[in-house]
């Protein structure tokens, strides 16, 4: 039994030494990354089911078909696009080096 608090205590260590590391160092591309999937997911959208909020962009004859794999995005979609919004909120206004 006191093998096991050994072994745990030296992960705890290790494990804590590489959350530091990625927050020092990946944390900011995994961010950027899931920024840029945000971003491309939403132009998808826009471009296929468009027509949902108003802009018609593709005939619906495609949309139509790519409907069965879009339907679990729609709702927050439609959330995320419709939402009011501010000139800060964007990510190219961020303070990267400062």
């Amino acid at each position: 039994m006191d093998e096991n608090k050994g072994v745990n205590k030296g992960r705890g260590w290790q494990q804590a030494i590489r959350d530091f590391l990625y927050g020092m160092i990946g944390y900011e591309f995994v961010a950027h990354a899931l920024e840029t999937r945000a971003s491309m997911e939403t132009l998808f959208m826009l471009s296929t089911m468009g027509d949902l909020i108003g802009v018609p962009i593709m005939p619906p004859y495609y949309s139509l078909r790519l409907i069965p794999y879009v339907v679990p995005q729609v709702q927050t979609w439609k959330r995320r696009v419709l939402r009011e919004r501010e000139m800060s909120d964007d990510h190219e206004y961020d303070l990267h080096g400062l």
